[in-house]
């Protein structure tokens, strides 16, 4: 509650913001960070010389001591790795520690086969575990039942390594295979939909990787329809989403960095950038947040979203999710860092800007004479979707003079028998608007477009029969709508949903001052929130140079020059100053 208190006082009274809770700053890159380091040094020379001197002996003793502790170190990295893991070399051991940590019988969907290896006349006792309906049984008993219990013919001895050797070598075809020597490791692996393979006489396992759980395909993305552009989507599988991107990008230098998130449903997550771009300190802020992460399950990107976002207050999303492959490719090679979590179909692109959640990925496959002319009409739409009730309300309230006489006589005749004040129609039927999209959505197939349509056209009519709203409320509500439609993220859309309230109160409580003090706390609130370093803001607050190019309006794409400059990217230049050739080529020959 103090915390609280502080917050709101600080926001109200302007004071500076406490130094000790400043937030994560992207940095430069490290050419301009050694560029300050160099003169830097230059001031400081004669003054670590003199130190260097006095200091001579004791670095020498210190050179020793480093050099006992790193053999020290080294002697302690040797015995760990030849450490042993928990498992036993008795078969029998490790089959009845299996059947305790996966409650069999008790779990029905369980399978342990146990079978014998015979090499000429001798017979080795193993069992293999995995999940029905997560493995492919194909690959089991074609890539590793089948060579391990009929074609293992070779005569080997009965040590340990030359067995784990001659099965991993001869007998198993299988592409992804690796020894372990922990049951943590092997569970961790059947858990994912892979196998643990047993084999008596060794003190390891076999881990393969035998997915074959069922899922969905590539399709078309549901909540970003373009007409011109890919209409491929992103799936609920990690693997399958990394090729998605890694087909449309094909460049050796985009890393994937595999997490596990959660104690206990450890899902997997891909961080996704391109080392020869991305800002350094971006990438380890990414990392050092992830690492942090203590729950102990994570279902979707959406929870992962409001794990690692600077700020979950703010009314508008700090990052931004897709389902669109081309968009999260256009996002890593403006030097980004994407997160695709494993069963969801939405990738989580960090840091995001205000103005890159209005962009539509259609706009870069279009003419950008036609790309300015829908960003206008989105930028519209979003002040229409967020003031125009506020508006309504304000000016019927307290500023009757802004109308026309005309229209105020027919605003006032089409309201004298409606028995309610003005705010309360709206609320009315902005609460009512927002039940037909809910349900619209949530009742299934084709009906929830039909019960959108005529429940609207039925209750709009109902209710101006019945007296209840006046005919030109149902027109701002309409248009309110309308403008919430058009804004391309639905995240950002929603937040205009709910700040349009706040406007609506203010509206009627004070008219345009209130409207106006709203935005200007609101102006501020998104000046001062932060995505991963990156004012939400910028280039526009604050300014930065080179970031109009592509933000509320777009130039050709052969203007487009350099990456974003709020960034702070290795490589500044995307493209050459002449990106089409063939104009150059022209001008020489005339």
């Amino acid at each position: 509650m103090a915390e609280k208190k502080r917050t709101i006082k600080n926001y109200v009274f302007f004071s500076e913001p406490d130094k000790k809770k400043e937030g994560f700053i992207l940095k430069d890159t490290p050419e301009e960070s050694k560029i300050m380091e160099d003169s830097k040094l230059e001031k400081n020379t004669a003054v670590k010389k003199r130190k260097n001197d006095g200091l001579l002996l004791n670095k020498q003793s210190d050179v020793g001591n480093e050099a006992k502790e790193k053999k020290e170190n080294k002697g302690d990295e040797d015995n760990k790795e030849n450490e042993k893991g928990d498992i036993s070399k008795k078969l029998s051991d490790n089959l009845e520690y299996i059947k305790k940590i996966y409650s069999v019988p008790t779990n029905v969907d369980i399978v342990l086969r146990e079978f014998d290896i015979v090499v000429k006349e001798k017979v080795i006792p193993a069992f293999i575990v995995f999940y029905d309906g997560m493995t492919d049984r194909k690959v089991i008993n074609d890539n590793i039942l089948q060579p391990l219990m009929l074609l293992s013919n070779l005569d080997i001895k009965s040590d340990e390594k030359d067995i784990a050797t001659y099965v991993r070598s001869h007998i198993l075809p299988h592409n992804q295979v690796k020894e372990v020597k922990e049951f943590r490791k092997v569970i961790d692996e059947v858990n994912f939909g892979g196998c643990g393979l047993f084999i008596d006489g060794m003190e390891a396992a076999f881990a393969a990787d035998v997915k074959g759980f069922e899922h969905r395909s590539v399709e078309r993305p549901n909540t970003e329809l373009v007409i011109r552009g890919p209409q491929e989507g992103f799936t609920e599988l990690i693997r399958v989403n990394t090729a998605l991107i890694r087909k449309r990008m094909k460049d050796e230098d985009l890393i994937v960095e595999s997490v596990e998130i959660g104690r206990r449903s450890k899902t997997p997550c891909a961080v996704m950038y391109v080392k020869d771009i991305a800002n350094e300190s971006l990438i380890k802020e990414v990392k050092r947040r992830l690492k942090s992460i203590k729950i102990d399950y994570l279902n979707d990107s959406g929870e992962l979203e409001q794990l690692i976002e600077d700020n979950t207050i703010v009314p508008v999303p700090l990052i931004t999710s897709t389902e669109r492959p081309d968009r999260a490719s256009s996002a890593l090679s403006e030097g980004k860092v994407v997160i695709i979590v494993n069963g969801s179909p939405f990738a989580l692109v960090l840091p995001s800007t205000f103005y890159e959640q209005l962009h539509s990925p259609e706009d870069s496959y279009i003419r950008f004479p036609y790309a300015n002319v829908l960003r206008i009409i989105r930028l519209m739409a979003m002040l229409l979707s967020m003031l125009l009730p506020g508006l309504y309300l304000a000016i019927t309230n307290f500023h009757q003079e802004m109308i026309p006489t005309d229209l105020l006589i027919a605003i006032e005749a089409a309201r004298e028998k409606v028995p309610f004040p003005t705010i309360i129609e709206i609320l009315i039927m902005e609460f009512a608007f927002e039940l037909i999209r809910e349900a619209g959505i949530r009742i299934p197939g084709p009906i929830g477009p039909t019960l959108g349509i005529i429940g609207a056209l039925i209750l709009g009519q109902a209710a101006v029969a019945a007296n209840i709203v006046s005919p030109i409320l149902i027109i701002i509500v309409a248009v309110t709508g309308l403008g919430s439609f058009a804004i391309p993220s639905f995240s950002l859309s929603f937040a205009f949903r709910v700040t349009r309230f706040m406007y609506i109160f203010l509206g009627a409580a004070t008219g345009f001052l209130g409207i106006a003090t709203g935005i200007f706390f609101q102006g501020l609130w998104l000046v001062s929130a932060k995505s991963f370093g990156v004012p939400f803001m910028a280039p526009f607050g604050p300014t930065t140079s080179g970031g109009f190019i592509d933000m509320i309006t777009r130039t050709p794409t052969w203007m487009q020059e350099k990456r974003p400059d709020y960034m702070n990217t290795k490589d500044e230049n995307k493209q050459p100053e002449i990106s089409r050739g063939w104009v150059k080529e022209q001008d020489k020959e005339t």
